[in-house]
Formats: C-alpha cells, structure tokens, sequence
C-alpha cells in the first residue's frame, strides 16, 4: 500500500468509527480551526507573503476573514441545519412520519487552488467538517509556502487522522485520484477540471468543479460611470487578477468607451499592473445579451445600470453562476448565496449552508407503524373491487 493510499485509508478508518457524528465534535472541530487561524494569523500572511507578494492586509481581508465568517456562521447554524426536515405529506401518508434526515457522505477530497490558497482550501473544508466527513486537503503545489504550512498546521488543531494533508505535484494529485472518495471538491481550470471528473466517475464519486470562465461586464449608458469604474478597477486588479469571478471584459455602447477608458485609468491611478481588460462595444443590450450568450457560461456576470429593467433582462436572458448588479465579486460574500459555476465554469456550489448541504447526503426517510392494517389491504392480494371480479 502506498503513503498516499494509508493516508486515505486512515481518514476510512477514522470515520468509520463514528466520532465525527456528534455535533459537538464537529463544532470543536471548527472552533479549533478558527483558534489556528487566530493565533497564526502572522504565520499565514508570511506563507501569502512569500508565495503571492500579499501584504498583511491583503491576506487577512482577501483570505483569512472569509474562511473566520465562515466558521463563525456555521457554529451558530449547525444545530439547526442538522435537524431532521419535516416535508409536506400525502393523502396515505398522515399518519406516517416522513423527513429529510442528512448524513455525512464519507471521506471528501478537496483540491485547492494556487492563486487563493488559504481560503479556497479551508472554506470548503468548513462544509465538509460541519457536514460530519473526514476531509483529505490536497493543496495547489504552486503555492508551496502556504502548502506546507497547511500540512504543519492542520494536525497540530484539528484530528491527525480525520483531516490529513497530503502535498506534492502532478505525481500525487494523480495518484490521489484513484482512491475511492465519497465526495471531491476542485478548483481550478476547466482543463484539469474534468481531468478531475473522469477520475471520479469510476468511482461513480459526486464532485463539485469551481472552474472560473470569463466574467462579462456590461455597462449601461445609464449609471455613474465614476463609482462603476472604480469598482470594476477594484475587482479586476485585486490579487493583480488572479481572482476566478474578476470582471474579465468590459462590454459598453461606444458613445461612452472613452469615457469607461478614463475613468478605469483615474481609479487605478499610474499604478502599473499586469492583467488586460478587453473593452468591447455593442451598440445596444440586446447586442451585449448576445455576446455573452454566444460564449461559454461565466463563473459570474456583472451589470451597471440605473435602471432596473435593464437588470432584471440582462439577469432572465443570460446564464452565469451568480450575478451581482452595480458592484463585482460581492456576492461571494453573502453565506446564503450559492457560490458556484455552470456549463464551462463548473457544477455545484457551496458557502453557508449550501456548504453542509453539498457535503451530506439528504436521506429520505418514512417511519410507519405496524399496527393500523385496514387502511393498507387494498395494496395485497385478493385487491380487486367485487365488480371487477365478476
């Protein structure tokens, strides 16, 4: 048996023998993670640091502050979210007891990502714990600093077995990828994205794929261009662009490009950065609709208008894993939004809740008495009516 395959095999183990079934297990769990991120909060910023160039500031609010609200969220909800769910019953079934009673799946695997490699490894970890798994992380080797912090850290606060790191390249991702998880959580690109997919399926293993894809803009005519182009500027150079719902394109009528042009050059100030913003004029919104929807699905789709028409039809004729209007990225950071992709830009979702509800297996469940016979023997032979015999 290989390292990677007994590191797995011990995560099985782990779980099999039932301790991350109590909520309160869980929730010391996330309490624990929450004191890592505390108390190293320095060490984490030098991994950013040394790994993106990231100031402390950066770090903590581009990073470490999502994955604190998170946990905080979590801890308070959790003992709601894992009540059985009482549903709406039919006309045979009233007397009968029928519920949504969530489980843990098993043994997850998340495979983080190099250009976010904090938050997008340990925010999903969240979901997974709070949901009762044992949780793999396989972090992104091109953040090699904040990788190997990660495998120093995580066993020092949280279960050795329940929740191992494994770190290493291409090698050990693929290698990791033949074990047999019950769930697989991945960002990244497309291309390694169903990479990721074909190896789960012959494990018949559900995944969640965060894949990006190119986040369309539209500016309408009718908006304050100065306070929309310095929020596109802020969303677009954060992490100098290496963000996965960064604005990836602006589309604009030409009446006002000059104008978007001077104004993204006034909020970045002379300040020199690397990533390009395509500016691409349509001459009406119908035309920018079908721009977007000529291209493969975004990851996010922004809109700036005054008017709320103009909205509301860029968001029922387009597609894209989440939309905010009149700012970018923002809705990542509402709990009780969804955060995923669709088509090219991934499946699935998490944060919040739906973090909890991606890691469990939502069972169906019906209790029923043994007694009280007569309103089921027409289910048993001799059933037919007296008529029907004749």
């Amino acid at each position: 048996m290989s390292k990677i395959s007994a590191v797995v095999q011990r995560a099985r183990a782990a779980f099999e023998s039932g301790r991350t079934r109590p909520v309160q297990f869980r929730i010391q769990q996330l309490e624990a993670l929450r004191r890592m991120i505390k108390e190293r909060e320095k060490d984490l910023a030098g991994a950013l640091a040394a790994d993106l160039h990231r100031n402390e500031w950066n770090s903590y609010h581009d990073e470490l502050v999502y994955c604190l609200e998170e946990i905080d969220y979590t801890i308070k909800n959790l003992p709601e979210w894992v009540q059985d769910e009482p549903v709406e019953k039919t006309a045979q079934t009233q007397q009968d007891e029928c519920y949504i009673h969530s489980e843990p799946l098993g043994v997850a695997l998340i495979i983080g990502t190099w250009n976010y490699p904090f938050d997008l490894t340990v925010q999903p970890m969240v979901g997974a714990i709070a949901a009762g798994n044992a949780v793999v992380i396989k972090p992104s080797e091109l953040s090699e600093h904040m990788a190997s912090l990660l495998a120093t850290l995580i066993p020092q606060y949280l279960d050795k077995d329940l929740y191992p790191v494994i770190n290493g390249g291409v090698p050990e991702t693929t290698e990791v990828l033949k074990e047999r998880f019950d769930y697989i959580l991945y960002t990244g690109s497309t291309g390694v994205g169903k990479i990721v997919m074909t190896a789960a399926a012959k494990h018949l293993t559900p995944v969640t794929l965060e894949l990006g894809g190119k986040s369309p803009c539209y500016v309408d005519k009718d908006c304050d261009l100065e306070v929309a182009c310095r929020r596109i500027a802020w969303g677009k150079f954060m992490n100098s662009g290496q963000t996965c719902v960064a604005p990836d394109y602006i589309l604009c009528d030409p009446s006002i490009q000059g104008q978007v042009v001077e104004k993204l050059k006034k909020a970045v100030k002379e300040e020199i950065f690397g990533p390009i913003m395509p500016i691409v004029t349509v001459r009406s919104l119908e035309e920018a609709i079908r721009f977007i929807n000529q291209r493969e699905k975004p990851l996010a789709l922004y809109v700036f208008s005054n008017n709320d028409k103009v909205i509301k039809k860029m968001i029922a004729e387009t597609s894209s894993g989440g939309v905010t209007a009149n700012d970018v990225i923002i809705h990542l950071s509402v709990h009780t939004l969804p955060f995923g992709g669709v088509g090219n830009s991934g499946m699935g979702c998490y944060h919040g809740k739906f973090s909890f509800i991606t890691f469990s297996h939502r069972r169906s469940c019906l209790v029923r008495s043994l007694h009280k016979e007569d309103p089921f023997k027409a289910r048993f032979p001799p059933s037919m009516p007296k008529m029907a015999r004749n």
